[in-house]
């Protein structure tokens, strides 16, 4: 058993990326361990013609994952778009790991990224005993993309500053990387293209220029559509997290995943999914998807470890305050208000009212 707290893509899905091999008669473009036809196989899941069972990495339209293949398949690079928490990371993980054969080659963009992580930067030790030179030059994961035919992934790309976002102009039209320093360049081999992933809705994001804009085929990843899609992407997610950090709890009942999903969903949308109370007040957090899984990830983590190992709502409780109350003024009147006025006139909901009640 692998004593790595996460495990990489392609090391995690190593079995179905090599029955996707085995199988895989179709063209691929140079430099893909995938044709186009299994990297979409590999994302959206199903039954292989030698009936191997590959699980779904994304649950939503396969349409826009095939525009996201088709794309990388191209010269364009490829901005993964949307709320926080709608799988843009996942996703771009699993393309690279499906189409390169490894999703490492990671840039994270912070406010603080420099020009330097994006191009390359100096071993200032080699470079003051020798000069600028090849030795010296410590290249970053894009120029390691770039010579090796791979994706290189950049994450949270409107949290970079505007400046150094336009670094990647260079590279994404050109194709190539100048090094003045060393009166070189660095070329793209074929194979090579960017995954961004950007948030369209968050706080500290820097607007990406339109010159940037032009360089990437953009695919907005939308939230959930239904409450049924949304269960079933926390329901998975929560089963594999749980194996990972080998929580001491029995799966969750789907009546406290759906809760959840549904209280999330409730306060996004300001309306209750029954339709019965006209207006409720959404909070200032995202309240994504990804908030859910880790709502439910916690509870079943107080149920195993200080409860009987069964999830209830007193577990969910606390993890539903914390996901719900960013503000401390303004989110924890709309909750107070939304338990009063939904969740308390729910027969079913009684053990959580006043699980939540108790920890307000």
């Amino acid at each position: 058993m692998s004593q790595v707290l996460r495990q990489h893509a392609e090391q995690q899905f190593a079995e179905e990326l090599d029955a996707l091999q085995k199988v895989d008669d179709r063209p691929r473009p140079a430099n893909w361990k995938l044709s186009p036809w299994a990297v979409l196989q590999y994302l959206m899941g199903g039954t292989l013609s030698n009936g191997f069972e590959v699980s779904p990495k994304y649950i939503g339209s396969p349409r826009l994952m095939e525009i996201a293949v088709s794309t990388l398949a191209t010269d364009r690079a490829l901005l993964l778009y949307g709320v926080p928490g709608t799988a843009k990371s996942w996703v771009s993980e699993h393309l690279a790991a499906a189409v390169s054969g490894d999703s490492t080659m990671l840039i994270q963009g912070t406010a603080g990224t420099s020009e330097e992580q994006l191009r390359y930067g100096w071993n200032y030790a080699q470079l003051l005993a020798h000069g600028p030179s090849e030795k010296a030059l410590v290249p970053s994961p894009l120029v390691n993309a770039m010579r090796l035919g791979k994706i290189a992934r950049i994450e949270e790309l409107t949290r970079i500053p505007a400046d150094v976002q336009d670094t990647l102009i260079t590279v994404l039209s050109e194709k190539t990387l100048p090094i003045p320093e060393l009166s070189s360049e660095v070329q793209a081999v074929q194979g090579f293209s960017v995954i961004a992933t950007a948030n369209n809705r968050d706080k500290g994001v820097n607007e990406l220029s339109s010159a940037l804009k032009r360089r990437f085929n953009t695919v907005v990843l939308p939230v959930p559509a239904s409450q049924d899609a949304e269960v079933q992407i926390v329901t998975k997610r929560v089963a594999e997290q749980s194996r990972a950090l080998q929580l001491p709890a029995e799966p969750p009942a789907l009546q406290e995943v759906r809760r959840v999903v549904q209280i999330f969903r409730e306060l996004r949308n300001g309306q209750t999914e029954d339709g019965k109370t006209v207006r409720v007040k959404s909070p200032s957090s995202t309240l994504s998807t990804a908030e859910a899984i880790s709502v439910i990830n916690s509870g079943m983590a107080l149920a195993g470890h200080f409860g009987d190992g069964v999830l209830r709502a007193g577990d969910v409780a606390s993890g539903l305050l914390g996901a719900v109350i960013k503000d401390p003024v303004q989110d924890t009147v709309v909750w107070k208000e939304y338990l009063e006025t939904v969740v308390k006139e729910r027969s079913e909901w009684k053990d959580l009212y006043r699980a939540c009640r108790e920890q307000l």
